[in-house]
């Protein structure tokens, strides 16, 4: 259980160094915590591309929601990571999944920027 709470620290923190270690050593890129946020939902509302660039080649779910209904691209979105956000939708993430969605998030906060990603 320590170990499990130390990579979601590392996501948070964006240690990628300790991260890709454990990953390399096979700890599945899928882990959830207890509120169904998985490592890359907490990479990408951090603000951590190179971790989210990894997570993502692993095979992460760019959709995958939390128990909330929440998205990594809605919380990248909800805290202003454009880099992340252009991540995930090369990804394949769909701006319109989850509760509150993406794009509901970026004109909840004004993120212009972010709602021109999802139309262009």
């Amino acid at each position: 259980m320590a170990l499990a709470h130390a990579l979601f620290d590392a996501a948070r923190q964006g240690d990628a160094a300790t991260l890709t270690r454990y990953l390399d050593a096979g700890v599945p890129h899928t882990l959830t915590n207890t509120a169904g946020d998985s490592l890359l939902m907490l990479a990408a509302y951090s603000g951590h591309p190179a971790i989210v660039r990894d997570l993502l080649a692993r095979g992460g779910d760019a959709d995958q929601a939390n128990d909330r209904g929440q998205t990594p691209l809605a919380g990248a979105v909800f805290k202003g990571h454009t880099e992340v956000a252009r991540l995930l939708l090369d990804a394949g993430a769909d701006p319109d999944a989850g509760t509150p969605s993406a794009r509901a998030a970026a004109e909840m906060f004004g993120r212009t920027e972010l709602m021109a990603l999802f139309d262009g």
